[in-house]
């Protein structure tokens, strides 16, 4: 399961409950099966899963973390604020491709971003049956906009309070879906107030536990040892945490009597700011509406039945059940699946999980179970499945979904016999068929994103290698006719350094399978040394994969799947790798061009930005430049310092875009403001100049820019700026703000455009900041919130006697930034200093805090 208790104990009071009665009541108002909300993390352009309604959190790990940058639709509801309406899988993939690859089930959804006030907080979303079109959806649709609009408001009250209250960072808290059906099993409920502990049960909770209504109406200890005798004191535990605001991570089984099982719902008043005191809990006792009946009929069945609920706990096992699973009923019941049989885990199981909760059909597959005493087939990670020794048993799966309960049963299998082929047969076992499993289309949208050789090798290791159950992965690209590795993983330390640079006429099965344009598949490494005698082997036993890398008929290189035990590649298998590696073959040779252009447009960048800046004995100055960790990793950003007569010229600048037309575009401008501050133009003059030069150009961008010209020696500096963001002034004193400095437009868009002069003093100790926008924008914020985080960290370097010199407050204001591994923009930062007592700042925390992992 997740780790929703952490998350629960750290959720401020009152928004756990919140959120997990907006979500619960969606998927009432949608006739969905599964609702949950986004939130605001407290690291930059993230959003963060905080409760999950009808799903088992471990198999939607994936989607738990989103940037709201990413091509979602939760991601396009909270950037856009507007609502998004998926009717059906079709929709999904036609406006989003790489969403309905990883989830390609049958369903419809919505996204409706919560708002409060003027801040958007994050995303209610459901899951819901396919409708047609949106037409089909639209009363559920504002069901679920007005109820997001309600907890806006209420979140708006809780962050008025305290802003943090309404962010998360914790895994999200999974709840079962409303009982909305009597016929799931018997139910009653009951009120307790823990002010007066008084209890108040309805009838139907009397007759449910076949006691007198008025034996129930008193102490809640009373309550708790008629509901459940054998955890009494775990359930008192959670009617007090549900009086102060903190309801426990649900699905709550208790026992009865009896040791059966039964649901236990916990419900507060949700009132934000939360009332003083503990608060009335509402609480629904339900009993699995199977019935002795039902289970005495299901226990004389020949077949194996489960039945779990929504979120993938076992509810019910048949003794059947229990012999071909190999466990006995008292390690099924209450855990999830997936940790009770942990064989079904792994890639594979996970997808059939998630169809079975996401498809309204039933989901039918072979699994293999491990002989012996039941030990795992699969890696302690899960990423293998199958049988792992001679008396391995074949298992025929089926899994029947429902509102409220899924069904799962399990019979004997006989595994069909595989033809073998000039490198494959004799007696090794043939592990299960993926390759219908795996969707190409998951390989292609993933490696489409991937621009370089190593992230191109990391989606294969990510998405190709588990869902076939290998575990170990070369990748080698061919360069004046040699091989040589691009990326490796799971292989021992040094045992691939023979084969580096290997030419095309050696012996070996990676060349081999390039030479000859054919995959070669080795399901044993004995076949591997029969074939290739004298090769080095990096493991007693295992299987192998050699797939050629061939792009447009060209050679690109070869790719190694390694697995750690002997198998038999089925012919589904065989015919799915080898056109997966095609697609490898041209998201590495795309890299390939991607990085010569890379390597050509940093050069380029290197050669443009100042190697120095000019320096006066008067006048300290700094500069720093990150490029953007996303994309060509280029830009326009520019700054430099330029001696102007007597004086000194600061400049930064921003050309629009990215990559090598970017650069070179700053190239130019540099060249022409340092023409014409060398030339000690007025402020105004050289951007008007710089502005005709843009224009004259034409290369269809624009560029912002702030260019001051300072006196050394009075320390006036008379500024103009070109839709640039404003300088920022810190004063000897500590007093930070931000420059008022009129401006006009960017360059390159108006040939009428002016640029009025202000004038800005800059005293001894005084810094003066210059910067772009990658340094304050952050997706999804008000930009101005960012300028103010930078104000607030410059402001805070207080001027010690032995404070760091001007490079250190620099590194200072970029530290977050340095962090950060996903930066989609660059970044350049310009301070100046005139020297003077007191002047130096000292380190203090940056402006934003740090970037998640």
């Amino acid at each position: 399961m997740t780790g929703s208790a952490p998350g629960a104990d750290r959720a401020p009071e009152g928004l756990a409950g919140l959120l997990i009665d907006a979500s619960t009541e969606a998927v009432r108002t949608a006739d969905g099966h599964v609702a949950g909300v986004y939130l605001r993390s407290g690291g930059a352009g993230l959003l963060r899963l905080a409760v999950l309604a009808g799903l088992p959190g471990p198999l939607f790990k994936p989607w738990w973390r989103l940037h709201v940058d990413r091509p979602f639709p939760v991601a396009d509801a909270y950037r856009l604020g507007t609502e998004v309406v998926l009717p059906n899988a079709t929709e999904a993939m036609r406006r989003y491709p790489q969403f309905a690859a990883g989830l390609p089930f049958p369903f419809g959804s919505l996204y409706v971003p919560v708002v409060g006030g003027d801040r958007t907080f994050g995303v209610l979303t459901v899951l819901r049956p396919s409708a047609a079109d949106a037409t089909e959806i639209g009363t559920a649709r504002e069901q679920v906009a007005d109820l997001a609009g309600r907890l806006g408001a209420r979140l708006l009250r809780l962050a008025r309070a305290d802003p943090a209250a309404v962010t998360w960072d914790d895994e999200p808290l999974c709840v079962p879906p409303p009982v909305t059906r009597a016929a799931a099993g018997r139910s009653g409920g009951f009120g307790w107030d823990p002010v007066t502990d008084t209890v108040t049960a309805d009838a139907r909770l009397a007759a449910l536990l076949g006691t007198p209504a008025a034996r129930l109406s008193g102490p809640v200890a009373a309550l708790a040892d008629a509901v459940a005798p054998g955890d009494t004191a775990r359930m008192l535990a959670a009617l007090r945490d549900t009086a102060a605001g903190r309801p426990p991570p649900l699905p709550l089984y208790v026992r009865a009597g009896d040791g059966t099982l039964r649901l236990l719902e916990l419900r507060t008043t949700a009132t934000a700011p939360p009332a003083p005191g503990p608060r009335p809990v509402f609480g629904l006792v339900v009993e699995p509406g199977t019935g002795a009946a039902g289970d005495a009929a299901a226990d004389l069945l020949p077949e194996g039945v489960l039945c779990l609920d929504r979120l993938g706990l076992v509810r019910y096992a048949n003794p059947r059940a229990g012999e071909l699973l190999r466990r006995a009923s008292a390690e099924l019941l209450g855990r999830p699946l997936w940790e009770a049989v942990p064989w079904l885990g792994g890639p594979a199981g996970e997808d059939h999980m998630r169809a079975a909760l996401l498809s309204p059909d039933p989901i039918r597959f072979h699994a293999g179970l491990p002989g012996g005493s039941g030990a795992h087939a699969g890696a302690p990670d899960g990423s293998r499945e199958g049988p792992a020794a001679a008396d391995e048993l074949w298992l025929d799966v089926a899994i029947h979904p429902g509102p409220t309960v899924l069904t799962c049963t399990f019979r004997p299998a006989h595994r069909l016999p595989e033809p073998s082929d000039e490198e494959a047969g004799g007696d090794v076992p043939e592990a299960p068929s993926v390759a219908p499993l795996y969707r190409p289309i998951a390989l292609a949208i993933a490696l489409s994103e991937a621009v370089t050789a190593r992230q191109v090798s990391a989606v294969v290791m990510r998405e190709l290698l588990p869902a076939f159950g290998g575990r170990r992965l070369a990748i080698y690209l061919l360069q004046d006719r040699r091989l040589y590795l691009a990326w490796e993983n799971g292989f021992p330390a040094g045992f691939l350094d023979p084969f580096e640079g290997v030419g095309l006429d050696a012996e070996l099965p990676g060349v081999r399978t390039l030479t000859t344009g054919r995959p070669l598949f080795f399901d044993s490494m004995e076949r591997l040394t029969a074939a290739y005698p004298g090769i080095a082997l990096d493991a007693e036993r295992g299987s192998r994969a050699f797939l050629p890398l061939i792009a447009s008929g060209r050679p690109v290189g070869s790719c190694i799947l390694g697995f750690d035990l002997p198998r038999r590649f089925s012919t589904q298998e065989r015919a799915a790798l080898t056109a997966l590696a095609g697609l490898i073959a041209h998201a590495l040779e795309k890299a390939q061009r991607y990085e010569s252009e890379a390597a050509l447009a940093r050069g380029l960048q290197h050669a443009l930005l100042p190697r120095r800046l000019s320096a006066h004995p008067r006048v300290e100055t700094t500069g720093r430049y990150l490029p953007g960790t996303q994309g060509m990793e280029i830009g326009g950003d520019w700054y430099d310092v330029v001696e102007s007569g007597d004086g000194l010229a600061l400049v930064i600048g921003d050309v629009q875009g990215h990559g090598v037309q970017a650069a070179a575009t700053m190239g130019q401008l540099r060249t022409a403001v340092r023409a014409f501050a060398l030339g000690d133009r007025p402020p105004d003059e050289v951007l008007a100049g710089t502005n005709h030069l843009l224009i004259d150009l034409d290369p269809g961008l624009f560029a912002s820019c702030c260019y001051l010209r300072l006196d050394p020696a009075s320390g006036v500096a008379r500024a103009a700026r070109a839709g640039h963001l404003p300088p920022l002034l810190r004063r000897p004193d500590g007093r930070t703000e931000v420059v008022d400095l009129p401006g006009g437009v960017v360059l390159g868009v108006d040939p009428r455009a002016r640029y009025p002069v202000t004038e800005v003093r800059l005293d001894p100790g005084a810094v003066l900041a210059l910067y772009t926008d990658g340094l304050v924008e952050r997706p999804g914020a008000d930009i101005d919130d960012g300028i103010e985080g930078l104000r607030a960290a410059l402001a805070e370097a207080r001027p010690p006697a032995a404070g760091p010199p001007l490079p250190a407050l620099a590194d200072l204001l970029t530290e977050t930034a340095r962090r950060t591994t996903d930066r989609p923009d660059d970044i350049a930062l310009l301070l100046a200093s005139r020297p003077g007592a007191g002047s130096g700042p000292r380190p203090s925390r940056p402006a934003t805090g740090p970037h998640p992992p």
